[in-house]
């Protein structure tokens, strides 16, 4: 059974058509890549999906049952968390605070209380090492992290609060080699959890990576889906680029475009 599972979604804004009949899921550990150039509707999909918009016809199921989300925060206790490229973190505050944003441990000195920074420092160095990063110390501001290890708290935070479906918005398309190389081993070990990623991106050899599956959009429709090894490197970007419309017109001109 997926864990979320997205029956012919549209989406409408006025007469403009975002998303036009889109099916799609996710299972416990895998790592399902939803891939497209920009103005394919990926931000749109991801906004129906943790619950901003809701669509417009459709169907969307949370392990087998249908649900019908009004704001993030039902898709939030639904399990289903997102982890957006601006990250919403706070760069002087510390990456503990940043980690609980709003979530503390406390503990109780009468009718006081107080926040358990002691528990809250514990649980963010212990969580961080889980995802691969070991920090100098939990008051650590998280301006000084790279991209990649803000990124790293970002989903650290997400799976440590109870998701069962982790959706990643371009976490690596303003990283270097490097930083890039350890966001994609996080996501591996978060799958490895038993969590499902949702890993949007439009960088193809990023999702051939870590991808189990591998679904691209285009004006707001799916062009097909396909299992590791079902589908190359070069077939998805030709797919991403128009390759198919390309390879008709090149045909109908009777030679090369």
């Amino acid at each position: 059974m997926s864990l979320i599972e997205m029956r012919d979604i549209e989406k409408h804004f006025g007469a403009v058509i975002a998303l036009g009949g889109v099916s799609f899921d996710v299972e416990a550990g895998e790592c399902h890549c939803l891939l497209g150039d920009n103005g394919a509707g990926k931000s749109t999909f991801i906004k129906t999906m943790s619950g901003v918009h809701k669509p417009s016809s459709g169907k969307m199921l949370v392990e087998g049952r249908e649900v019908v989300f009004e704001s993030p925060r039902d898709a939030m206790e639904a399990g289903i968390a997102t982890v957006y490229q601006d990250l919403a973190m706070i760069p002087l505050m510390s990456v503990t605070r940043n980690f609980w944003m709003g979530r503390e441990p406390v503990r109780r000195f009468g009718p006081l209380k107080l926040i358990d920074f002691e528990t809250a420092n514990r649980v963010t160095m212990e969580e961080m090492r889980r995802m691969g990063i070991n920090l100098r110390e939990p008051e650590q501001a998280v301006g000084t992290l790279s991209g990649g290890e803000r990124q790293t708290v970002a989903i650290a935070r997400a799976v440590h609060f109870g998701a069962k479906v982790l959706i990643l918005d371009e976490p690596t398309s303003a990283l270097g080699v490097r930083q890039t190389s350890n966001v994609l081993a996080t996501i591996d070990r978060v799958r490895k959890q038993g969590i499902g990623v949702v890993f949007i991106t439009h960088n193809v050899r990023h999702a051939m990576a870590v991808g189990n599956r591998f679904t691209v959009l285009n004006r707001g429709k799916t062009l097909g889906t396909a299992a590791r090894g079902e589908i190359s490197a070069e077939e998805l970007q030709d797919l991403m680029a128009g390759g198919q419309e390309m390879a008709e017109l090149e045909g109908s001109l009777g030679g090369t475009v």
